[in-house]
């Protein structure tokens, strides 16, 4: 989400970098080993301020004033508290450091202020629906609901996350993999499952392809039920990590645990009750919605979200359209609920 060109006075690019993979170098150190000795005198441009600490990596400001920077230009401030302060000691190196606020810079590193503001991971949901708003006929069918364009960009969605979230009723009704295949896989997802009553089946196919890349949220406890402890200790044994919940299956602490283990992105693939659930604890960020160009007419018709019942319209929450975009023969309609991050 971070980027850093290094340009000549003239404007022209003499190199250009970005953060990776966490963990890896960031965006300022990866333009300077591109440009080498041509770094010396050049305009550095970063999407986010330089931090000034040491934590997995090395302070970029420090990094920037040694390459030999001439001056510094920054779009976002950066909110953390343990690596802000990069513009000021760029300055106390004799390098000085613009603040030049950007719309398109902050909506790239939403994420980012988010988790560091709130302890909370992004949460984006994405759902395919009919014309009238149905996910699914009422037995379930929805395959395929959505062409084929729109579902190869859900895949390379999938491989630019941090975490797929779902719940058990899409596990025990669908069996999903949860996984990107046949595009390039930026990260892979780790995948979550949403499971109070530990029913989620050990042969299940988000267990079964990578135990260990499987998450499962379940009550914290469970009235002395002999058969949950087995089904706990059973998924346990099988390799996927076990998270408990909170008795009334708030999910917002795990949400926390989760990001406090690195998970900054989360992907929202499931029916309406966790979608609903969600958008009932305000959790929601952002919304990924293929309307497909089908009537289905049917009142008993899944939807993609339930278990809210507002009186009046007004107690609502609104989301902003960002964009809409064809997708084949769908529609890909784009909300968000949150204009620069819970806390901004």
């Amino acid at each position: 989400m971070v980027g850093c060109v290094l340009a000549a006075t003239d404007g022209s690019v003499i190199a250009e970098g970005y953060h990776r993979k966490c963990g890896g170098p960031h965006a300022e150190v990866d333009a300077i080993a591109a440009a080498g000795p041509r770094a010396r005198g050049a305009i550095a441009v970063v999407t986010l301020e330089p931090c000034n600490h040491r934590g997995r990596t090395g302070p970029c400001s420090e990094a920037l004033a040694d390459a030999g920077v001439a001056e510094v230009v920054y779009a976002v401030a950066d909110p953390n508290p343990l690596a802000k302060g990069g513009a000021a000691r760029l300055a106390e190196r004799g390098i000085p450091a613009f603040h030049v606020p950007h719309a398109g810079a902050l909506e790239l590193v939403l994420p980012f202020l988010k988790r560091v503001r709130t302890g909370l991971p992004w949460i984006s949901a994405k759902w395919a629906q009919s014309i009238d708003g149905a996910i699914a006929l009422a037995n379930g069918d929805s395959r395929w609901l959505s062409g084929g364009r729109s579902r190869r960009m859900v895949h390379r969605e999938r491989g630019r996350v941090d975490a797929i979230l779902t719940g058990i009723g899409t596990v025990l009704e669908d069996d999903p993999r949860l996984n990107a295949r046949d595009v390039r896989i930026h990260r892979t997802a780790r995948r979550v499952v949403f499971d109070p009553d530990a029913r989620t089946p050990i042969d299940a196919l988000v267990i079964a392809q990578d135990p260990a890349l499987t998450t499962v949220l379940v009550r914290r406890e469970h009235d002395g039920d002999d058969g949950f402890s087995r089904r706990v200790d059973a998924l346990a044994a099988r390799g996927a990590r076990v998270l408990p919940l909170g008795n009334g299956d708030l999910i917002e602490p795990a949400l926390r645990a989760l990001a406090a283990d690195g998970v900054a992105t989360v992907l929202v693939e499931a029916g309406g009750g966790l979608v609903g659930r969600l958008a009932r604890e305000q959790l929601l960020d952002e919304a990924w919605v293929f309307v497909a160009p089908l009537l289905v007419a049917d009142d008993v018709a899944r939807r993609s979200a339930r278990g809210l019942a507002p009186e009046v319209l007004a107690a609502i929450p609104r989301a902003r359209l960002l964009s809409v975009r064809r997708r084949g023969e769908d529609a890909l309609l784009h909300y968000r609920w949150t204009a620069s991050g819970r806390g901004a």
